[in-house]
């Protein structure tokens, strides 16, 4: 902080504390309160502490380590060398699996720097093995069967020529990326710290204890493929005990720890005595497992089907770029490697060190509750210790409102039950506040989204402090200002009065704590943070006997906030800084404005929970409120103007996602119902396609599908994947008059129909040959059922867990010999002389191997410069068999 903000800071307190003084000092009077012109600055104190200090703290990243001080930092991590090494991955391009891009050069880059690292390593204490590993296998991603075929991973093991142990760590991250992105941050950023890690081990006189496991994994994307052909086929997997997985969710920023264990709290010990920038939160933890993000990474793949326990660590800010063209190497500050680096390598060392390895299940104890505080510091404890704690802090709390109340009636001469009763009031008036400052954020978002003004804090977050903030503090303390108004008579002090107020916050809290305690929540802890401190400075203010001096306990209260407030602002920051960029491309069917006015005010409630009600300690509160209601309705016009549009070239674009379709539908006899060609559009956003009218794209025609879902198998469009499956019916089909020019052959052979000798069972052997990415619809027609098929069976054995039609996603990566497979069909009557099942086939030419045609380079070309498109051609089959 500057000497001049902290000079500023200063006078405030002091003009408080002149203020509070004058109060004290003037004649009894119950009803006394701060001159009105003092509310603003008390206001605006806290908003300059977040600017001043929450905001600095979340964006910084430490210095980095250039080649030239390397001999004077030996064992450091070297930025400038990974920015090196990423500007050699960025130059390689997209990197989709099945790609030359991928299979080929990406993996031909990774083994030249491993080979590079051999060079330098210490040959007399090391050993350097490398596998590349081809891997087919087969497993359920959603709702879809999802089915690879020799995709490859880069996998490097050092270990220390003299250990015995045959416990490995795991170190994970992906080099394949979206069509059309370079994937420099997600994951590239993650594969060259991976690349540095191993070359400062290698070089490094500190031996380790347990072979350390670098998995490049090159099918990440697709999604999880490669993860899942590691750990269930690897030769080395059997010995991965603990796991690092390492992702990005935008480009640059700090890593965030987000998902940890599971139940192996032991990992949180390393993280807090290694990790040199700590950034985690259980909260995100919890949030991330529901199943509320449009994201899911490795770490699943290798605790469920590896029962590996770790880290799973990921880059947030500038989720913008994530997955677009403009992931790029300008997009990744060097120093955000450094930061990444300077937590890894320490990892890493302490776990390929860590004496757990040797029996992990010994030490399967539970979850852990864990967060840090500004990057400065990190707690954790065991889930079972949050428990205790938080019962033990939501008892204190209550029981030291309940010494408050006393001492008011005693004080003040009343009988406790009257003061019980005006805590009563007071506490209903909290709880219809606390649903206020969550139900008007909410109706603004409803009244924006009824506008068609959704996501008008898209490039301007700062819009969200007069869109849902304001409301949210309005909401908060309304009900209590307007019941200080209209009563006239006071038997107690209005300072008692306040701390009543704050006592039925911090009851509310208490209660919340010891609810979602009791269904094993660990989110509780960010309510024990908040009681703790507020029952420190009642109890402080109790002892001293401030508690009865008039306003003087506000002095201790407001200390005693500084670090709940930080935090909170800072973590719920952090969530805004994650959760924005996502709303564009969380899908048109939910109001996204509603999550972000959730957390908006989940925050205000944390943040502002013992400070809001403070207005009430100022004459004129009411016109607080008005104003604040002034700053909502201000911003509310910016947000409906040209300031509001969401989106902006290069920094926060608008994706649009759509396939370049030919479709041929084939009917039971041979002949062709339908053949035509168009544009497939899965809208990514809220607004769907309508930023794009009046601009030089032209949509004329386009419609939504909907009508044709009870048609048409699968809406008749080829829906790539089980997310744009999922969102069929928000599609859009816009109609060309030119074919799509299909780029490359395919190919579906029916090789056998046989009945099998039940003799109500028939089977189809079918090979299908193409691009590295196919997608098969399987929809049974009416008396008929698939009995078995040649692939994994989840689907069959649980019929109530997977809807029809069934959706077979298939992709390989250096292999490409067609796939063979048979599906069997029961059928009562035994009839096959008739419709069997209707089957769509879609041939996906996702990376740019393949060409686009003329027609749909220029549709592309058309878009306007703030939309960045994903799309490649696809072909459609629909067959009845």
């Amino acid at each position: 902080m500057s000497q001049t903000k902290k000079d500023e800071n200063v006078t405030v307190d002091v003009q408080m504390d002149v203020a509070l003084i004058n109060v004290l000092k003037a004649p009894k009077n119950l009803r006394a309160k701060i001159p009105w012109y003092y509310a603003p600055v008390f206001l605006l104190l806290w908003v300059a502490l977040f600017f001043a200090v929450v905001v600095p703290l979340f964006d910084r990243l430490p210095d980095s380590v250039t080649i030239a001080e390397e001999l004077e930092k030996p064992g450091q991590f070297v930025a400038e060398r990974a920015q090196r090494l990423l500007y050699d991955f960025d130059r390689i391009g997209p990197k989709v699996v099945g790609s030359i891009a991928n299979e080929e050069l990406t993996v031909a880059f990774l083994l030249a720097e491993v080979a590079n690292v051999r060079e330098s390593m210490r040959d007399d204490l090391y050993n350097l093995e490398v596998d590349v590993q081809q891997s087919s296998g087969a497993y359920m991603h959603w709702n879809m069967v999802n089915m690879y075929q020799g995709v490859q991973n880069v996998v490097v093991k050092l270990s220390t020529r003299l250990s015995p142990s045959e416990s490995y760590l795991l170190v994970n991250s992906h080099f394949d990326s979206k069509p059309g992105s370079p994937g420099t941050g997600d994951d590239g950023t993650m594969v060259i710290v991976m690349l540095e890690v191993l070359r400062q081990l290698a070089i490094s006189d500190q031996t380790f204890e347990h072979p350390v496991v670098f998995l490049f994994n090159g099918a990440e994307e697709n999604p999880l493929q490669a993860s899942h052909g590691f750990i269930t086929k690897h030769k080395w997997a059997k010995n991965c005990k603990a796991l690092v997985n390492l992702e990005v969710a935008g480009s640059g920023g700090r890593d965030l720890l987000f998902q940890g264990g599971p139940n192996h709290p032991w990992l949180m010990k390393y993280y807090k005595n290694n990790a040199k920038h700590p950034f985690a939160t259980t909260m995100a933890e919890e949030i991330f497992q529901s199943g509320i993000l449009p994201s899911d990474t490795d770490f699943r793949i290798f605790r469920d089907y590896g029962h590996v326990p770790g880290l799973d660590i990921a880059q947030v800010s500038n989720g913008y770029v994530y997955h677009t063209i403009f992931d790029n190497y300008d997009a990744v500050p060097r120093d955000s490697l450094q930061n990444a680096g300077e937590n890894v390598l320490p990892l890493v060392r302490a776990f390929a060190n860590a004496s757990e390895l040797y029996d992990i299940e010994a030490h399967k104890e539970g979850h852990a509750v864990f967060f840090d505080f500004l990057g400065l510091f990190f707690v954790y404890y065991r889930a079972s210790t949050g428990i205790i704690l938080n019962s033990c802090v939501a008892a204190l709390s209550l029981s030291l409102v309940c010494v408050s109340l006393w001492r008011m009636a005693r004080v003040s001469e009343q009988s406790v039950c009257r003061i019980y009763i005006w805590f009563g009031i007071l506490l209903a008036l909290h709880v219809l506040g606390m649903i206020l400052c969550v139900g008007l954020p909410l109706l603004m978002a409803v009244m924006f989204d009824a506008g068609d003004r959704s996501l008008t804090y898209f490039t301007h977050i700062w819009l969200m402090i007069g869109l849902f903030i304001c409301p949210a503090i309005i909401g908060l303390v309304l009900p209590t200002t307007l019941y200080y108004s209209f009563r006239k008579k006071l038997d107690i002090s209005h300072a008692y009065h306040l701390q009543i107020s704050l006592h039925a916050h911090s009851v509310v809290l208490s209660l919340f704590a010891i609810v979602l305690t009791a269904i094993s929540l660990r989110t509780p802890y960010l309510c024990m943070i908040s009681t703790l401190f507020y029952s420190a400075a009642l109890l402080i203010n109790l002892l001293s006997r401030l508690h009865d001096r008039g306003y003087y306990w506000v002095l201790i209260t407001q200390i005693f906030q500084l670090m709940p407030f930080f935090y909170f602002c800072s973590l719920f920051y952090m969530f805004l800084v994650i959760f924005i960029p996502m709303m564009g491309r969380n899908g048109s069917s939910i109001n996204p404005d509603l999550l972000v006015a959730v957390i908006c005010a989940v925050g205000t409630f944390f943040a502002f929970g013992f400070l809001s009600p403070l207005i009430n300690m100022f004459r004129w509160s009411k016109f607080v409120m008005l104003s604040l209601g002034i700053i909502t309705f201000i911003f509310s016009m910016i947000a409906i103007s040209d300031v509001g549009f969401p989106y902006r070239a290069k920094t926060s674009v608008m994706r649009v996602n759509f396939l370049h379709v030919r479709r041929i539908f084939y009917e039971y006899d041979g002949s062709v119902s339908l053949d035509d060609s168009g544009y497939y559009f899965d809208f990514q956003d809220r607004r769907l396609f309508h930023p794009l009218e009046d601009t030089s794209v032209n949509l004329t025609g386009l419609h939504n599908i909907k009508e044709d879902c009870d048609k048409h198998l699968m809406c008749g469009v080829p829906c790539f994947n089980h997310r744009w499956c999922k969102a069929r019916t928000t599609g859009h089909w816009l109609a060309r008059e030119e074919e799509v020019t299909i780029p490359g052959n395919t190919s579906l052979i029916l090789l056998a129909k046989t009945i099998l000798p039940s003799g109500s069972t028939v089977r189809y052997e079918f090979e299908l040959s193409g691009p590295p990415h196919m997608v098969l619809f399987i929809q049974p027609l009416e008396g008929v059922a698939v009995e078995d098929w040649s692939f994994i069976r989840n689907m069959l054995d649980q019929p109530d867990d997977y809807t029809l039609p069934y959706q077979i996603f298939f992709s390989y990566g250096k292999d490409n010999s067609p796939l063979r497979f048979h599906i069997d069909f029961v059928k009562s009557d035994r009839n096959f002389d008739v419709p069997i099942f209707e089957f769509g086939v879609s041939w996906h030419y996702l990376s740019y191997d393949y060409k686009r045609d003329p027609t749909g380079l220029k549709f592309i070309n058309d878009f306007p410069d703030f939309v960045h498109v994903m799309e490649w051609p696809t072909l459609y089959k629909r067959y009845v068999f």
